[in-house]
């Protein structure tokens, strides 16, 4: 898949996984790269992986999401972690600039979907 392999992808997936880990191993990185940066990455890298299981199941590499799934995905994403998550478990916070991140990085997916893979 070209996708596994575009530096876009691959640069993200490595910058939210160094920040992951910096708070596993306790590294002090700056409050805005900790709480904002992995939020504008996730839904880019969500949507990735399910191009990539779209390509798959319909052995098409041509085929690109719409704006549907894109937009249904950054609504349960926003509902499960910034709604539902805060009120039912302590360790996650609903935060407003998290939901527009999402929304930000799905913008991004989309728009640059065909461009990058």
């Amino acid at each position: 898949m070209r996708i596994i392999k575009h530096p876009v992808f691959l640069t993200g997936l490595a910058l939210a996984s160094f920040i992951y880990l910096s708070s596993v191993f306790n590294l002090q990185l700056p409050n805005w790269i900790t709480f904002y940066v992995n939020d504008a990455l996730c839904m880019p890298l969500v949507l990735s992986f399910c191009l990539i299981g779209v390509r798959l199941i319909k052995s098409d590499k041509n085929v690109y999401l719409t704006v549907l799934p894109i937009a249904l995905l950054t609504l349960l994403y926003a509902l499960l972690f910034e709604w539902w998550l805060p009120q039912s478990n302590p360790r996650y916070t609903a935060d407003w600039i998290d939901v527009i991140l999402y929304m930000l990085g799905s913008f991004a997916f989309y728009f640059y979907q065909k461009k990058l893979y």
